[in-house]
């Protein structure tokens, strides 16, 4: 098994696709290049990298690749998460594990389970995981908070390593850090609120704006987790206007029109999102002129 301490800056990958939206390979291989000097791990079929539009087939495609062209062995943690506990048992025993060192799991969303049956959905999954898993809170995509007493009964599992808190809420991301176990990982899943987070006990983030800045924001993170919050904020205060704008038409909807101003790869999103607009555009393009890049 890969050990790895999931500290640091994750970068929740972007899937490129071309203008037909097919898998852009050629754009996937520059985001790699491009990231992985500064980045602590990849996330492999995120959230942002549009898991919920791709194929079986094409994420065992995609995740041979990044692990055929990972010269400098960034640590890989995989998205699999849902709201079918049984299907995802399933795809347990289909994914190559080798080279993935943890999977990212976001709570059941659409059948809004109760704290019991996520509870059990979890630990169902962590039992049959042979790798460990980091659960995912995203209530405004789930339709339920995963509640602070919910994790630290999930925390108390040997294969469950920590937490994606991407819920908003300060007072319970505090109430997580004060009460869980010391091992258990504790990980911002708001770009904008990582250094505040990182002050009460957060040890990293799983991050959007680091698929394009991935310099500027390790190193802020790297700042904060230095203790140094004065040069962290100075620096994450040049990332508010722009974080705003990554989210204003959807995620990664944003990201990818940023990544396509900077000649990564494209901005085609899959169906049902829709590229950025050309205001957003806009907007993107003169606040990268003010970042000075």
């Amino acid at each position: 098994m890969i050990h790895t301490n999931w500290k640091g800056v994750g970068v929740a990958l972007v899937t490129p696709f071309d203008a037909e939206e097919a898998i852009d390979y050629h754009g996937l291989l520059k985001l790699l290049r491009h990231t992985e000097d500064y980045v602590d791990y990849w996330v492999v079929h995120g959230t942002t990298g549009e898991a919920v539009t791709t194929t079986t087939e094409e994420k065992a495609k995609i995740l041979k690749f990044v692990k055929e062209n990972n010269p400098k062995n960034v640590p890989i943690m995989y998205g699999l998460g849902g709201n079918n506990t049984r299907y995802l048992l399933e795809e347990l025993t289909k994914i190559d594990f080798e080279g993935v060192g943890a999977i990212l799991s976001v709570s059941p969303y659409y059948n809004k389970p109760p704290q019991k049956g996520i509870v059990k959905h979890y630990w169902t999954i962590a039992d049959h995981s042979p790798v460990p898993v980091m659960l995912y809170n995203v209530p405004g995509r789930t339709s339920s908070n995963l509640s602070v007493e919910t994790t630290l009964e999930l925390s108390k599992h040997p294969n469950i390593l920590g937490i994606k808190e991407a819920s908003g809420n300060i007072t319970q991301c505090m109430q997580i850090a004060k009460d869980k176990p010391k091992d258990f990982l504790l990980l911002s899943g708001d770009d904008i609120l990582t250094v505040p987070s990182v002050s009460f006990g957060a040890v990293g983030v799983i991050s959007v704006l680091a698929n394009a800045l991935p310099k500027e924001f390790c190193n802020m993170v790297h700042l904060a987790m230095k203790g140094d919050y004065e040069n962290a904020s100075i620096l994450l205060y040049r990332f508010l206007a722009l974080n705003d704008l990554m989210y204003a038409e959807g995620n990664p909807v944003g990201i990818k029109a940023l990544l396509e101003i900077m000649g990564i790869c494209g901005a085609t999103v899959r169906t049902p999102m829709e590229r950025a607009s050309e205001g957003l555009v806009k907007k993107i393009e003169r606040e990268l002129k003010e970042f000075g890049i």
